[in-house]
């Protein structure tokens, strides 16, 4: 052990007086163990996005999505009907009695869960807000994995009877509710009074997951049962003045008004394998029932998430492949400095075997040199990656995490590089000749 020691303080000792040699010697080792830290680290960030994303949309979830024709996608349904060209398509939207067929039709829906978004204008207290009123039922809450804060989900008399309940959202509880409690206090949604029943916990989630989901930020909306929105509020399946607008021929006017009685219908579906043949059902399902007319979007975002995680994780491996490449050079480049070295140093390798030094004594020697030459350039690359992850993660808005483990693992490589390419060095150095090696200048 203290010849083993002796050969380590050596190596150090060689290291220390050609320290810029060694530097630029380690330069491969600093930049790969740094693109590897780097690279893993946007991959988690990454990964973790897409997790949280899916907790954001529940699991096994279908949306369905009310889609208000242009005059163009309305010219092109016209010719597309080829039943009755007399008529012009009509489509009565995606409404409740869609909700109850499809739950009715198809075995794998397990929840259904209709909404109806309304903007409208909050007052209380003598403050004003523009916010959104949600008609929706108890169901919502459990699969957007909404918890209840303070109070009470609806009950069945709330859900059927049109009641004036509410429940908020944590940001709306913070606006008009900062000092005191909201469990029991009125809240005034347009021209109609709500007694707020529950507040519901706050969702903790970024702005580029609600947007790249296209969802809303449930913190900042108001919850009422589904038969309060179409018995108080609206109800946009009745027939008025819009709808026979909507299939006169001859009228010019804008009929672009939303007409669907729901905005969206979200759909649990019981078996994950069997959601895109639940989606494809559903989408023929709704155009029979809107008369081949596609004012609707069927998405399923688990898939879409998990997909674009495939891609990540695709996209992840090429980099790390990349950075495998670098830290190749690097060892590479640890290789040829130390061949160098050797030749450079055949004088003192003589001088050392003339005192008693043995091969195996050279080969710690060298080794130690290259190993400590990596892990030293190891560690400078995990201090660079370090900061690299922390610039593009406060830059580019990218979401980055440096997990222990991809340091330990960064590390490991570089130990492992400066031990595969230091050995054939060492044993050149081992070999050579001592009385040859005096006599050389």
């Amino acid at each position: 052990m203290q010849r083993i020691l002796f050969n380590f303080y050596l190596a150090i000792e060689g290291i220390m007086s050609n320290t810029l040699r060694a530097i630029l010697t380690a330069l491969g080792i600093i930049f790969g163990v740094g693109a590897v830290i780097t690279m893993l680290a946007i991959g988690s960030g990454a990964r973790q996005s897409i997790l949280d994303q899916m907790k954001l949309i529940g699991t096994n979830n279908i949306v369905i999505e009310s889609v208000i024709l242009s005059e163009e996608d309305q010219l092109a349904e016209e010719s597309n009907n080829t039943n009755q060209k007399d008529l012009r398509p009509w489509s009565p939207g995606l409404s409740m009695g869609d909700a109850a067929a499809l739950q009715r039709i198809l075995p794998t829906i397990e929840k259904v869960s209709p909404e109806i978004v309304l903007n409208t204008n909050i007052i209380q207290s003598a403050k004003l807000e523009k916010a959104r009123c949600v008609g929706v039922t108890n169901t919502f809450f459990e699969l957007n994995n909404l918890g209840l804060g303070k109070g009470n989900f609806f009950h069945s008399s709330h859900l059927e009877g049109g009641k004036p309940v509410c429940i908020i959202g944590k940001g709306i509880k913070a606006k008009f509710f900062s000092e005191g409690e909201a469990i029991g206090q009125k809240i005034k949604c347009g021209n109609t009074w709500l007694t707020i029943i529950g507040v519901l916990e706050k969702r903790i989630a970024s702005k580029e997951s609600l947007d790249n989901l296209g969802i809303r930020d449930y913190n900042s909306d108001v919850y009422i049962p589904v038969s309060t929105a179409l018995l108080r509020f609206k109800n946009r399946a009745l027939v008025n003045k819009a709808d026979i607008k909507r299939g006169d021929w001859d009228d010019d006017s804008d009929k672009s008004e939303n007409y669907h009685q729901l905005d969206k219908l979200v759909l649990r579906v019981t078996d994950s394998r069997s959601m895109q043949a639940t989606a494809d059902v559903i989408a023929r399902v709704l155009k029979r029932r809107h008369q081949d007319v596609v004012d609707y979007a069927v998405n399923v975002p688990e898939l879409e998430l998990q997909q674009e995680q495939k891609t990540q994780d695709t996209f992840n491996i090429v980099l790390a492949f990349i950075a495998g490449i670098s830290l190749l050079v690097g060892g590479i480049g640890i290789m040829n400095i130390m061949l160098a070295s050797v030749l450079e140093r055949i004088k003192e390798i003589g001088v050392r075997r003339s005192l008693g030094a043995t091969q195996t004594d050279i080969i710690y020697q060298f080794l130690f040199e290259a190993i400590a030459i990596s892990l030293i350039g190891g560690l400078i690359g995990i201090l660079l990656g370090l900061i690299a992850a922390r610039i593009i993660a406060n830059s580019f808005d990218i979401p980055t995490i440096v997990s222990s483990w991809s340091i330990i693992l960064s590390f490991g490589v570089a130990a492992s590089v400066g031990l595969v390419f230091g050995i054939v060095p060492a044993q050149k150095a081992a070999r050579q000749d001592p009385i040859k090696a005096l006599r050389t200048d």
